[in-house]
């Protein structure tokens, strides 16, 4: 598990996702069905990269994305 504490967070944990699973960023972008070029934003950790389609991504590539109050952390 990974702390996303920022929008490059979230893109390396992509990117290394996407880079497990063997796809090329061409790939990926076809079977999310985004532009290459969103892709290569989104794991570069650029902020104005739309909150749906990053959440789409990392559900495609079966990542989790949870959201769990700082104090409740065990």
């Amino acid at each position: 598990m990974r702390n996303i504490a920022a929008a490059s967070d979230f893109g390396a944990t992509v990117r290394l996702r996407r880079r497990e699973l063997g796809l090329t960023q061409e790939q990926f972008a076809l079977e999310a069905g985004v532009g290459r070029r969103f892709v290569i934003d989104l794991e570069a950790g650029k902020e104005t990269a739309s909150l749906g389609l990053a959440l789409r991504c990392a559900q495609l590539l079966g990542l989790d994305v949870n959201m769990i109050p700082r104090g409740d952390r065990g």
